[in-house]
Parts: structure tokens; sequence; C-alpha cells
């Protein structure tokens, strides 16, 4: 038999919980870890490729000799888990096969993504011509890009990171990368 002194003890726990919910409450929101970055320094790259850029002073240019063509780099971004994936071929009559895969490769992630914004890069003086493709969603990789001269050079780049996409997660870094990554087509120019 239950005494009384647990029943009266059930019945204060029970009011007291229906009186402790009776204020506004709502539950918090996810947050996500602060994301510090670097100050904004850049470096030149200027190697035995046919082209030049300027990166984040931060970021490790790699060719770890297991990429499939000579001038094929990445720029690893250590903290961020981070790596822009270059490649460049030459152009032999081959511009349109160029053009069209990199439109395939940013628009595979259409499955994904809820939109991939194309905008145009032109450079005359330096004879640079390119799209960079802005994917939204949780995508993969959100920011591509191309760049030529039309005549004999394509040079191609996407960024990914190493871990599970979550757009809202990863927006401030993808912002961030994604102003790096204009810069860098910004001041691409062709040796």
């Amino acid at each position: 038999m239950v005494s009384r002194s647990v029943i009266h003890s059930v019945i204060v726990i029970i009011i007291a919980s229906a009186l402790s919910c009776a204020g506004d409450y709502s539950p918090k929101p996810r947050g996500y870890f602060r994301i510090d970055f670097p100050e904004r320094e850049y470096k030149t790259y200027s190697g035995d490729c046919p082209f030049t850029f300027s990166y984040p002073a931060f970021a490790v240019i790699s060719d770890d000799g297991r990429l499939a063509e000579p001038c094929w780099l990445n720029i690893d971004f250590p903290g961020y888990d981070g790596r822009l994936h270059i490649s460049y071929g030459a152009v032999d009559g081959n511009l349109v096969d160029y053009l069209e895969d990199a439109r395939k490769l940013a628009f595979r992630h259409t499955v994904k993504a809820d939109a991939i914004d194309e905008r145009m890069f032109i450079n005359r003086a330096d004879n640079v011509y390119g799209v960079l493709y802005d994917i939204h969603g949780n995508t993969a990789s959100a920011v591509q890009f191309f760049l030529t001269d039309s005549a004999s050079h394509f040079f191609r780049g996407a960024l990914y990171f190493n871990v599970q996409p979550n757009r809202d997660s990863l927006a401030p870094v993808i912002d961030h990368f994604r102003e790096d990554i204009i810069h860098l087509m910004e001041t691409f120019a062709w040796k």
C-alpha cells in the first residue's frame, strides 16, 4: 500500500511540473562553432605551369604526384578541412569539350542543389574569360569555376570540404573562400 506522503509528493511534483511550463518556452536553436578566419593576405603562385594567380597566404599548394596530369594542383586550407582542386589542360581544338565538361561537373550537383548561379568573368587585358558557378544547397561542392583564353589554355577549379555537406554550418566558410576564389580569378594571368 502506498503511503500518504508518497502520494502527496507525487501530486506536488505534477503540480510543480505543470506550473513551470506555464510561461513562454522555446528550445534553443542548434548552434554551430564560431569560425575565425585569418587576415586576408595573398601570395602568388608562379610555378612551372603556364599561369599565375594569387591565393590565400595560409593555404598550401600541393602536387602529391598522384594527380593525373601536370599542372593539376590542390590548394589546401589547413584548419578548415577544405581543398580547391585545380586542373589545367592545353586547348587544341577541344575547347567545346572542356567547356561542356566544366558545365556537366557543376550541374552534376543539381540533385542536391537548391539553385546554381552562373557568373561570367571577363578580363580582356589578360585574355582571361570564365564562369563562376555558385552552387546553393547541401552539395559536395559549393563553388566551381573555369578560366580560359579561348585558344590555348583551360583552367578549372572546384571547392570541396572533407565533411558531410550542411550548407547552414558551412555557409561562413564557403562565403569566405568564395571571396578568395574570386580574388584568384581576378589575379589570374597566362604566362
